[in-house]
């Protein structure tokens, strides 16, 4: 479970300050499917990126699995988000120079994940996104479809209970970028990973069973709470 108390993020000080949240309560349950809304500067990603860690709140407080992140060191914040979390963008984030595995492989290495389970994890992962056969195939030689769910695969590889995806068909055609999500809503079933994404498309929103809309920093609407 994910406990967003009261958050609030403000960036720079004084005459440039400029608060990007404000008093942001949410509560969203394992297994979840929660969609981010809103227009470009609303708030959206910067939500996702204090809730994941890769951003500091400036108030409030974030709790995932009863861990309050703020209180977390650096060593053990990375070692959750390597073991708990996985991420998923719109630029794919790939090393194109290094084979499929060798990007996939790349969490498996961080969570210390011994050598000889790698290879067997990789090609389950590869499995899942129709990818593998193309397990040593450079990643500079896959269309942008197959990149991204070589990125998918590379956020699943460890099994996260919780994945971000942050506008992850932005650089798809619609008919791949469908394809995309209907891989993703499957895993949120068969891992019972809660999925949170942040999108501006409408139609992808109404397939999270949750919904939230954020406006100027602050939350305008909510659908499926409890």
């Amino acid at each position: 479970m994910i406990k967003v108390k009261d958050v609030s993020k403000v960036y720079g000080k004084k005459e440039g300050m400029f608060t990007a949240l404000e008093n942001i309560n949410l509560t969203i349950p394992d297994g979840a499917t929660l969609a981010i809304v809103g227009k470009s500067g609303s708030g959206k990603s910067t939500l996702m990126h204090v809730m994941s860690g890769l951003d500091h709140i400036t108030a409030g407080s974030i709790i995932i699995d009863g861990k309050e992140l703020a209180k977390l060191k650096p060593k053990a914040m990375d070692r959750f988000r390597a073991t708990e979390m996985s991420f998923i963008f719109q630029s794919f984030f790939i090393e194109p120079n290094q084979s499929c595995y060798q990007n996939v492989m790349l969490p498996l290495e961080i969570a210390q994940v011994p050598r000889k389970k790698r290879r067997e994890m990789v090609k389950d992962a590869l499995l899942d996104v129709e990818l593998e056969s193309k397990i040593d195939t450079d990643a500079s030689k896959l269309s942008g479809g197959q990149k991204q769910r070589l990125a998918i695969a590379r956020a699943i590889v460890n099994k996260p209970s919780l994945i971000f995806a942050d506008e992850p068909t932005g650089n798809l055609d619609s008919a791949t970028g469908d394809k995309i999500m209907d891989l993703l809503f499957e895993l949120n079933k068969t891992l019972g990973s809660t999925l949170i994404i942040v999108t501006h498309d409408h139609d992808l929103a109404a397939r999270c069973k949750m919904q939230v809309r954020i406006k100027d920093g602050k939350i305008e609407s909510m659908k499926g709470f409890k």
